[in-house]
């Protein structure tokens, strides 16, 4: 089994996740903290294979947790949950360790996916002696989680339109980011809607009272 640490202020949502938690096989609980300082020191005493923690806490962020946690060589991954989306602070998390960032509000699938995903990299770490390098491109490919793009997509402008999409504190419709970034409605909506297929963003439908449906997309 595969231990589980949740760091998560607000009780109601520590008991969706936990709830969520309960729904994925091979995964286990095995400690819960409501600020950083008993994280810290609980994650230190359990010593779970992953945290899932939140970036909002009472006393300090999840980022000075995960960077505590780097600090002292504690031998656990880290996949953030948190409602921030501006992309300094997905860098930095990124770049202190963390397997995986999701954002709130998301829905099981994609609390599913990470774990799922965090599991296939756990086994391989941690059954096998040694890796070649078909492995490890293996590894990333599991990390990337099929990102791969249909033909005539650029991995260049989506990270663009993503970037854009994230700094949007309100959903916005294909025409509205087009118009941001300077590109084509259909190009702009040909890259949403591959990243709606892959779960990278979310989207809203409203209706008006006649015409066609609008769709909002957010991360």
């Amino acid at each position: 089994m595969i231990k589980v640490f949740i760091v998560e202020d607000d009780p109601m949502v520590l008991e969706v996740n936990t709830g969520f938690l309960e729904k994925v096989p091979l995964f286990q609980l095995c400690g819960t903290a409501t600020n950083g300082l008993d994280a810290e020191a609980m994650i230190l005493e359990t010593k779970p294979d992953v945290v899932l923690l939140d970036m909002f806490l009472p006393d300090k962020s999840g980022i000075e947790v995960l960077k505590s946690l780097r600090n002292q060589d504690v031998k656990c991954d880290v996949i953030m949950i948190t409602a921030a989306r501006d992309t300094t602070t997905i860098q930095e998390v990124f770049r202190l360790g963390a397997v995986d960032y999701l954002v709130k509000p998301f829905r099981f699938d994609r609390f599913k996916t990470a774990l799922e995903t965090y599991q296939k990299m756990w086994y391989k770490l941690n059954n096998v002696a040694s890796l070649n390098q078909s492995d490890i491109d293996e590894l990333k490919q599991i990390r990337q989680r099929d990102q791969s793009l249909p033909k005539g997509l650029s991995e260049t402008t989506l990270k663009q339109i993503l970037l854009k999409l994230i700094d949007q504190s309100d959903p916005v419709t294909a025409e509205q980011l087009a118009s941001m970034l300077g590109m084509a409605r259909v190009t702009v909506r040909r890259y949403l809607e591959h990243l709606e297929q892959v779960e990278k963003v979310q989207v809203q439908v409203k209706y008006g009272s006649v015409g066609r449906p609008s769709h909002y997309y957010f991360v």
